[in-house]
């Protein structure tokens, strides 16, 4: 989740620091605190190759291959499977992640990977609209995106999943839907939309929000928390329609030839304080139950990274597709980018 264009190359993965061991890490933007990496170096006594993505399919367009290079990335839930099934993932061992107890008890036992064989849940959100208070009315559903008032100054999210999403739960259907007419009719409405759209943005969104360019965008939960952190006329809502719910997972391709390193480093980063240092700094949702206990009230209980259960219930997980129906929503949103 195109979520959250900012891609690093392979060229910095050729020639290691003689005699130390080296990992490559490939993550999404805003998801790491400044110390983290320097601190695992000096402890593990290795070096750590660390760059970002801006969206699953980036991550994945170079994982694919099989040669990549990178040993940890970290693909939202619903790509979890389908990376295990081609493949391209490696079995966890559990004996080597003694701080995996210290996820919150919802991300234990996830429906996407029950046993946690393949992945360890790192971060999670969902998906809304951040907007200005200045604009009224205030916006409380996704319907609200197609009023005339926020022409040319409201973006949706570069990521297919995401922006076809919103339609459908617009239209009161389901997020995961297989179903061709329903992916037409999705289709349908955000063509309808598009006059009234400036981008379709991930992270760059945020800055145009905090500069007063934008009204209003869809976004994630954790990106609307860190614009309101710079700006306090923002604020962010879970639409009344529903809305999607996602993962970030840490997990180990089963090219990786530094495995045991690898759990090393996700061990680390289920560390409770190294976990709540992380968050401090990124101000973005953890999975770590233990990390979440010693923030500070004022980000704990902060109601956009970690909204009530009664919000909550409208939330619905993304999951894995059909290869037919993936097709089919991506060639929908090559149509409706370029209409």
């Amino acid at each position: 989740m195109r979520r959250r264009t900012f891609f690093l190359g392979l060229s910095g993965l050729a020639g290691c620091t003689r005699g130390k061991r080296r990992l490559n890490v490939f993550n999404w933007s805003d998801y790491i605190g400044p110390n983290t990496v320097p601190r695992f170096e000096f402890e593990f006594d290795c070096e750590v190759r660390y760059h970002v993505y801006e969206s699953n399919e980036e991550m994945l367009a170079k994982v694919f291959s099989g040669n990549s290079g990178w040993d940890v990335v970290f693909p939202s839930n619903y790509y979890v499977g389908p990376m295990a099934q081609t493949q391209l993932l490696a079995k966890l061992n559990h004996s080597k992640l003694g701080n995996i107890n210290n996820l919150d008890a919802r991300l234990r036992n996830p429906v996407w990977d029950k046993d946690l064989e393949w992945s360890v849940p790192y971060m999670w959100g969902a998906a809304g609209i951040a907007y200005t208070t200045k604009h009224e009315p205030a916006p409380a559903r996704w319907a609200d995106l197609w009023h005339e008032s926020f022409k040319g100054r409201i973006t949706m999210l570069d990521d297919a999943a995401e922006t076809l999403g919103a339609a459908l739960k617009k239209l009161g259907l389901p997020l995961n839907t297989a179903d061709p007419e329903h992916l037409g009719k999705a289709k349908d409405e955000l063509i309808r939309q598009k006059p009234l759209v400036r981008a379709y943005l991930n992270a760059e969104a945020r800055d145009q929000l905090v500069a007063g360019d934008l009204l209003a965008c869809q976004t994630w939960a954790t990106t609307a928390s860190q614009a309101i952190e710079a700006a306090k006329h923002l604020a962010f809502v879970f639409p009344a329609e529903g809305f999607s719910v996602y993962s970030d997972c840490a997990v180990i391709l089963r090219e990786s030839n530094e495995q045991e390193l690898a759990h090393q480093f996700i061990n680390y980063l289920l560390r409770a304080p190294v976990a709540a240092a992380i968050v401090n700094h990124s101000k973005t949702a953890t999975a770590n139950g233990a990390a979440r206990a010693m923030l500070a009230p004022v980000l704990r209980d902060n109601q956009v990274l970690y909204p009530p259960e009664s919000v909550l219930e409208r939330g619905e997980w993304f999951a894995p597709l059909p290869p037919g129906a993936q097709q089919l929503r991506d060639r929908m949103w090559t149509e409706i980018k370029s209409a």
